[in-house]
């Protein structure tokens, strides 16, 4: 084997053995009770679950992927590279409603990005019991962080080391977390030198084995014989690979020939100077069933009582519980739970257990054993015997009690979270995901889609993934026809023919809708069947057909799509005809707002001038771009207005948003157009409109700048009442903010005074005027963005610039590009450009 290519071997270990240990110390230095590491995939988008400690891997499958633009505590750390401190669950439900709506048990959690140099690689996440406030769990933050940056110099180290990206895809580690005491039960400790061979076991691991010292051999193979016989070949593999820096997922667990439960957990010291495979391995085995739950006393309890660890494995069980569970004990001990009791492998039951491991107090609900004992869950809730079932939970160990119980309701098992969908809108295959569906995450995250595509987008985001479809198909009604709002999944082409399809038309996204009945097909040979001669994709998987009824009226059709055959139970029928009620009522309340939308939109643009008074010696050009955030429309402006024999500019910023502060927007806009058309001097064209504004009392205050421009001579006299100070780019390239004195915000003060200021404009400088939104950002100063603004100035009218870039409209363009292209713009942006044209030469 080459260097290279065991190096590349021992990579994936090193990784894991990191992210382990790393995991593991936030754990037992910040507190908390479980922990994990998300690390970023080979898929674009997409983290996934690297090591999981304190909790068992099966209940928490919905949160082994995620998308890194979801509303997530994991996904912000990572996305936007901050710490998430969620003291308690109150915290967690009023910024992270759709994953508090997952979780929502008493617990606290710290979220911390891993950066090396100026790569992101993941989130470092901490559960932690509730805390009063988040001061409270600062300490614990600031410990994480440290361990975070270590985390993520290892991991850049990791990557340089063979040149290529430390990702992660597999499926998580599901590793005990650290004691928060001595072991339950009896133990004993060995060390084992894998170039000699030797094993060297203390007294009390003799003790446990049964075989006084020098009865075995004391090297691996006879360690391994005399703890599990049956599974040695399972040890001699975890002792080889920890002495090679590979750690397996501990502990490993293994039987005594008696059937006994035993433990190893192996660990070792890694040194530079040691060849590879020969570093000394410590390990513990630990006896779990002789301890304070397992004595002989609770054998003779009349109740069931059995005891978990914190990954779900069944460490005790006595008698009278293997009974009422119809499990015989070698079939519990050992074993998860849900291997040994498979018919507690419902949502119902998962969801109180995952309360029990995240909360400090006992929970309690009912169970349903099946009357047949083969392990299946009963067809309905009459069909097996009632058991009462507490879980009380414990730092190291969940202890159960579960005793008959007299009780008729129905169980139907509450839905669990969604499986998380991967970045291309794939989910892992899954069959009878519905029950597994909480509809209220689906509720949550359409109450935050405004616009009929994001609405899409929800749906594509929970839905598809969350019932292992693949393809996505929303067609909206218009005029009694069927049209395409969004799809995902399907090839290219293949629904146009659908585009526009009358009411009338046989099909089955058509007769959804007619008969307000969702259809259901689990293969396409049955869809063929029922409708021959449909057009039919290349796949032969199941399809579901979903009307979009919202309050009684029609508002089009859903289609899910799966790559391969499937049956679709009641519950999920019933599930998915709900969901596509609340999809429904979503794309209604989305489609009025588009339309109320366009009006307002439309008025706001009816404010603004159509065309800006032009002077042959001088060019202007203004960019205006509506907010996206909410229906309301703003109060920004500009203008440009013949005042004598020269041009006024203007720019002005109303404050707040909504009819109220466009109709303030438009008086001002007439005032100042009518002040300027009288050619005022600009200190009492503010002055007046101060006036006016004052006079009318609608509440609300407005800054603007005002600069009456002489385009002969370049002279220009400014005036400000609490506006951003003006920038002008000089025709060598360099750039300045000028600082002109000004007044305050107009509609405060009826006695302010608004000086003007003279500067000299020269032929090819460029003055520009702007609102607070293109110079805004959250989270930075205001003074940053305005340095921004000018530093882009500069680049947009250099040389460099592309061609045409250096034009005013270019630069205008240049300027709003990042704006124009930014999703959720908060606030409105008005920009007005201002330049002297040379003055021309005659010929002789």
């Amino acid at each position: 084997m080459t260097e290279s290519a065991e190096h590349e071997n021992r990579r994936p270990g090193r990784l894991a053995a990191l992210l382990t240990g790393i995991t593991n110390e936030a754990i037992s230095a910040a507190g908390g009770f479980a922990g994990g590491v998300y690390m970023r995939s080979s898929t674009p988008g997409l983290l996934r679950l690297a090591v999981l400690a304190g909790l068992p891997g099966p209940l928490f499958r919905p949160w082994w992927r995620l998308h890194v633009d979801r509303r997530f505590p994991v996904a912000d750390a990572y996305r936007l590279g901050v710490q998430v401190v969620l003291p308690d669950a109150t915290e967690t439900m009023r910024r992270y409603p759709q994953f508090a709506a997952g979780l929502p048990f008493q617990f606290g959690s710290v979220y911390v990005p891993v950066v090396g140099a100026s790569t992101t690689y993941g989130v470092l996440a901490l559960l932690r019991p509730s805390a009063s406030d988040a001061i409270e769990v600062l300490p614990d933050r600031d410990r994480m962080v440290r361990l975070a940056e270590y985390l993520g110099a290892a991991l850049r180290t990791l990557g340089d080391s063979d040149g290529s990206a430390v990702v992660w895809d597999g499926e998580p580690l599901c590793v005990r977390p650290p004691a928060s005491g001595p072991p339950v039960g009896r133990i004993g400790r060995f060390t084992w030198d894998p170039a000699t061979d030797v094993v060297t076991a203390d007294n009390r691991l003799h003790a446990l084995l049964g075989a006084p010292p020098g009865q075995f051999a004391d090297t691996s193979q006879a360690l391994a014989d005399t703890v599990a016989a049956a599974d040695a070949h399972q040890i001699m593999t975890a002792l080889r690979e920890t002495a090679a820096g590979r750690p397996p997922p501990l502990p490993l667990h293994v039987h005594a020939v008696d059937g006994t439960l035993r433990l190893l957990e192996l660990w070792t010291t890694r040194d530079a100077s040691v060849p590879s495979g020969t570093h000394p391995v410590r390990g513990i085995v630990l006896d779990p069933d002789i301890g304070s739950a397992a004595d002989g006393a609770a054998d003779l309890l009349p109740e069931g009582v059995f005891c978990l660890d914190r990954l779900g494995l069944i460490v005790y069980a006595n008698p009278r519980a293997a009974q009422l569970l119809g499990r015989p004990r070698t079939q519990l001990l050992g074993r998860s739970l849900w291997e040994g009791v498979p018919w507690l492998d419902r949502p119902a039951y998962e969801d109180h257990l995952r309360e029990a491991l995240l909360s400090p107090d006992p929970v309690h609900f009912h169970v349903v054993r099946p009357l047949d004992r083969d392990g299946k869950p009963p067809p309905h809730p009459h069909g097996g015997d009632w058991l009462a079932l507490s879980v009380y939970p414990g730092p190291d160990i969940l202890t159960c009690k579960v005793v008959p119980a007299n009780r008729v309701a129905d169980p139907s098992p509450d839905p669990a979270p969604a499986d998380l969908p991967q970045a291309d809108g794939s989910a892992t295959e899954v069959t009878a995901m519905a029950p597994l569906y909480r509809p209220i995450i689906l509720a949550i995250a359409l109450t935050e889609a405004v616009t009929a595509r994001q609405v899409s987008a929800v749906v594509m985001q929970e839905l598809l993934p969350a019932f292992g479809g693949r393809r996505l198909a929303i067609y909206l009604l218009q005029d009694r026809h069927l049209y395409l709002a969004w799809e995902t999944g399907f090839p290219q082409g293949f629904l146009a023919p659908f585009e526009g399809v009358g009411l009338d038309t046989r099909l089955p996204g058509v007769e959804t809708l007619t008969s307000g009945r969702p259809l259901f097909f689990e293969s396409m040979q049955q869809l063929a069947a029922a409708y021959p001669g449909v057009p039919l994709d290349a796949t032969e998987g199941a399809r579901a057909f979903l009307p979009l009824i919202a309050s009684g009226r029609p508002v089009g059709s859903c289609i899910l799509g799966f790559d391969r055959p499937r049956g679709f139970s009641t519950e999920e029928r019933t599930v998915l005809t709900a969901l596509a009620g609340l999809i429904a009522h979503a794309m209604e309340k989305a489609r009025r707002y588009d339309t109320e939308a366009a009006l307002a939109r439309g008025l706001q643009q009816a404010l603004l001038p159509r065309h800006l008074s032009a002077h042959p010696r001088v060019e202007t050009v203004g960019r205006y771009l509506p907010g996206t955030q909410g229906m309301d429309v703003g109060g920004d402006w500009y203008d440009v207005v013949e005042s004598g024999d020269g041009l006024a500019l203007v720019i002005g910023d109303v404050q707040g948003h909504g009819v109220q502060a466009a109709a303030t927007m438009g008086q001002l806009r007439s005032a100042v157009r009518a002040f300027a058309l009288s050619d005022r001097p600009p200190d009492e064209v503010l002055s007046g409109t101060n006036h006016l504004l004052i006079d009318l009392d609608p509440g609300q205050f407005a800054s603007c700048c005002y600069i009456r421009l002489d385009p002969v001579t370049g002279l220009a006299r400014v005036a400000r009442a609490g506006h951003l100070p003006p920038i002008i780019r000089y025709p060598d390239g360099h750039t300045h903010i000028l600082d002109i004195p000004g007044g305050v915000v107009l509609g405060v003060d009826p006695h302010a005074q608004y000086p003007a200021t003279e500067l000299q404009l020269e032929p090819d400088a460029i003055l520009a005027l702007y609102t607070d939104g293109l110079v805004e950002r959250p989270g930075f100063d205001i003074d940053e963005g305005i340095t921004a603004l000018r530093v882009a100035l500069a680049r947009a009218g250099s040389p460099a610039a592309r061609p045409g870039g250096r034009s005013l409209a270019g630069v205008a363009d240049r300027l709003t590009a990042t704006a124009r292209h930014v999703a959720d713009r908060p606030d409105d942006i008005a920009l007005l450009l201002t330049k002297r044209r040379p003055t021309p030469r005659h010929r002789p």
